[in-house]
């Protein structure tokens, strides 16, 4: 038996790591000499580069930057064995980086986050992939542009530093002066939301609030976003205002399309491609993934889905451990998910089953592997 285990943490009681240390331990007991790989996983979100630098090999770069609120910082990103990088932009521009007293994202920028791509661009990096999630800017990368040398102009021929605020200032756009490796560069974003740049359920409507915005900042924000938007399609010829996923990260999704030409694909299957998973299926007999709490929205770039997709177009089977399943888990049946399985074996409050963790995930495991061992041995009492 070859097994591979490829599940997501369960926030705030069992990390990535944790889960495949649970799964070797109880994938020996059941079937003792069997054969295990365990991957850390993640969805394009928080801990992405961890996970593809585990799997994939490669080495962390640490270089200074500028924080949300232009505080000087340390921020890391990676890069793999050929050469490409993979940043996360909350690693330089995220919002548990600003305490929650001085959360204004009139005030935040995403520049520390196009200084990471800058220095990638610099270590001869021609593939960038850019998780974009977490961040606490809404500033429409205007930030991030300007640390790769694009230079935004209020009416007086004034260069904007690239703020929330400085929205609905900019008059010219520079591009004269990008990184000229940008041309020469494939840029990924990495994003599962569908959020457009303007709108009800664009960039500042949908996550301006967590970002410390009240009604009248979004109100400013948005007409910002408007002016900027309108400008960008005038001086690029590139109108992105309404396209699934330019909202994200503040409108960072935008200016990536727009002035670097990226392409957006989901976190999860680019992790994947990353860290070469289809290669890593060959001769495995069952791949064990899973999540925290399972529900129709993992159907939607969730590490399960993406894990799923991907098996069941090898023919692979899989089974999902989770902490708990919520309505629509069943949709992810159709996905490749064979089985899943919840760990919370009988009625019990939240806290008690995050403080028992780690005791219910590795009575679960040991229920899936006994049920495994029997489906086998039914198989091969219909062989005799």
């Amino acid at each position: 038996m070859k097994f591979l285990f490829a599940s997501d943490s369960f926030k705030g009681s069992l990390s990535s790591e944790k889960i495949v240390e649970l799964l070797t331990e109880t994938a020996q007991k059941i079937f003792p000499g069997c054969s295990v790989k365990g991957l850390k996983m993640a969805d394009g979100g928080e801990g992405t580069v961890d996970a593809v630098l585990e799997a994939a090999g490669g080495a962390y770069r640490t270089v200074k930057v500028k924080g949300p609120l232009w505080e000087e910082k340390e921020a890391s990103y990676g890069i793999l064995p050929g050469g490409a990088a993979v940043i996360e932009m909350a690693a330089a521009s995220g919002l548990p980086m600003v305490p929650q007293e001085k959360r204004n994202p009139l005030l935040t920028t995403s520049y520390g986050t196009g200084e990471l791509i800058r220095d990638a661009l610099d270590q001869g990096c021609r593939n960038i992939s850019v998780a974009i999630g977490g961040s606490a800017t809404n500033d429409g990368g205007m930030g991030a542009m300007s640390a790769l040398g694009i230079r935004f102009l209020d009416r007086d021929g004034k260069v904007l530093k690239g703020e929330g605020k400085d929205l609905g200032l900019v008059k010219d756009i520079d591009v004269s002066g990008m990184h000229p490796a940008v041309k020469e560069t494939e840029f990924t974003v990495m994003c599962d939301v569908k959020n457009p740049l303007l709108g009800p359920e664009g960039a500042t409507y949908t996550f301006g609030r967590q970002k410390g915005a009240d009604e009248a900042m979004q109100a400013e924000l948005e007409a910002g976003m408007e002016h900027f938007s309108r400008i960008m399609a005038e001086k690029t010829g590139k109108e992105v205002s309404q396209v699934p996923g330019t909202g994200a990260a503040g409108g960072l999704g935008a200016a990536l399309l727009v002035f670097l030409d990226a392409h957006m694909k989901s976190g999860i299957d680019t992790v994947l491609d990353l860290i070469g998973f289809d290669r890593l299926l060959d001769g495995v007999s069952l791949v064990v993934t899973g999540e925290g709490n399972m529900d129709w929205q993992s159907a939607f770039g969730k590490v399960p889905y993406g894990i799923g997709m991907r098996c069941k177009k090898a023919g692979i089977p899989v089974t999902a451990i989770v902490g708990g399943m919520g309505k629509g888990a069943e949709n992810l049946y159709q996905y490749g998910i064979d089985s899943v399985i919840s760990t919370v074996n009988r009625a019990m409050p939240l806290e008690e089953a995050l403080e028992n963790a780690e005791a219910l995930y590795r009575n679960a495991a040991e229920r899936m592997f006994r049920f495994v061992r029997a489906g086998m041995k039914i198989r091969e009492s219909e062989g005799d």
